[in-house]
């Protein structure tokens, strides 16, 4: 885990002045505040004759930087991101109006600049320096303000980056963790089982049968393995996934069901998530065929005012999502990673059917990973290109 994922999970826990001072130290601000200090020391020195005048300079300039940025941090908290509403959530406590804030911010660092520089040295008996004289109180109090909250700003909003990013990096994971999770349930462990079973069976019954589908299945995986090393790959290559699927039920008996591809040829450009459409595909077998309700497997793509729609129907009515489900919020949940508010899914009952549809946008670019991916393993073995 990076270092900046660290310091941001630390942020929020920390104090205002802890983690001003911990801001302050970071080189990009050393340096700048070091090359305003010393300078500021030396003037002093060279300025005054006073013993005490280099120490009244550092405990300033100390002062200011400890005080001026962790007050306007403490007044004027930047916000950790949008709070959740419960019935049961705590009530934010309330805070002064914003001016009452800012005069307070004002007077502390007036309070604070007067103090050292007006009562402290008459205090302990020193005489007027160049950065306790009228003036250049003056001039110190507005740079306590103004500097105070320059630097509290910077601060809060490199912190709120440093947030951000972390936000970021753990979304990046989530979505990793998802496509994973995907991958595992692309292909139903039961309809795997089931087929190799089904195979061995065959093997002694009908071996034509069982040699063309061990072919099949060995052309869906090796597809399949292709696809968990690409972010995204053409429609086309994902169609001729969910066929080889039906084409690998029906290799028993062919007249068992029917696919009618409704699909536009040539296909327009559109890239998809590797094996998005394989969960519909095992869903509409799963429901329509092999729950002995016969009939026809719709695969129908068109194009509508930019958006792709895809759209898979079987047999058989839907009755909502079964309880523990993977395969439907998957294919939700890859959708929305993979194009936010761009793309939908649905799936209801059509009469005594069921159709699942998928909208997508039409690509406006070709990745490197589909040129790498340019070709689809065909039943017997060879390749084609899309």
């Amino acid at each position: 885990m990076s270092s900046n994922h660290s310091s941001a999970q630390a942020g929020p826990e920390e104090g205002v002045v802890r983690s001003t001072v911990r801001g302050l130290l970071a080189p990009r601000r050393a340096l700048p505040i070091a090359l305003v200090v010393v300078p500021l020391t030396i003037i002093q020195d060279a300025y005054s004759r006073d013993a005490f005048a280099v120490p009244l300079a550092l405990l300033l300039c100390g002062s200011f930087l400890l005080v001026g940025p962790s007050l306007w941090r403490a007044l004027f908290p930047m916000e950790r991101g949008p709070r959740k509403r419960s019935l049961e959530a705590a009530p934010r406590p309330a805070r002064p109006n914003p001016l009452a804030r800012v005069l307070v911010y004002g007077f502390v660092g007036a309070a604070l600049v007067l103090g050292i520089g007006e009562f402290l040295p008459k205090l302990i008996g020193a005489g007027r320096t160049f950065l306790t004289s009228g003036p250049s109180l003056v001039v110190c109090v507005a740079l306590f303000w103004v500097g105070g909250w320059g630097l509290a700003r910077d601060i809060d909003l490199e912190e709120h980056l440093r947030r951000e990013r972390a936000r970021s990096e753990a979304l990046e994971r989530e979505a990793e963790h998802a496509q994973l999770l995907a991958l595992k349930t692309h292909l139903d462990p039961h309809f795997l089982f089931n087929t190799l079973n089904a195979i061995a069976e065959w093997c002694r019954e009908d071996g034509a049968v069982a040699e063309k589908a061990i072919v099949q299945l060995s052309s869906m995986l090796r597809t399949m393995m292709t696809g968990i090393t690409e972010t995204s790959w053409a429609l086309e290559k994902e169609l001729e996934l969910a066929f080889a699927l039906f084409e690998l039920h029906a290799v028993r008996d062919p007249s068992f069901f029917t696919v009618v591809r409704d699909v536009p040829s040539p296909l327009p450009h559109v890239l998809v998530p590797p094996m998005l459409l394989l969960p519909l595909a095992e869903n509409a077998m799963k429901h329509g065929p092999l729950a002995r309700r016969r009939g026809e497997v719709v695969v129908r793509v068109e194009v509508v005012r930019g958006l792709v729609r895809i759209e898979i129907g079987n047999p058989g009515k839907f009755m909502g999502d079964r309880p523990g489900g993977s395969g439907l919020p998957i294919v939700r949940k890859r959708l929305g990673l993979a194009y936010g508010h761009d793309a939908s899914f649905s799936i209801e009952a059509d009469g005594e059917r069921t159709r699942a549809l998928v909208v997508v946008p039409i690509s406006p670019f070709v990745p490197e990973s589909l040129a790498r991916a340019s070709t689809i393993v065909v039943a017997d073995g060879a390749t084609k290109p899309l």
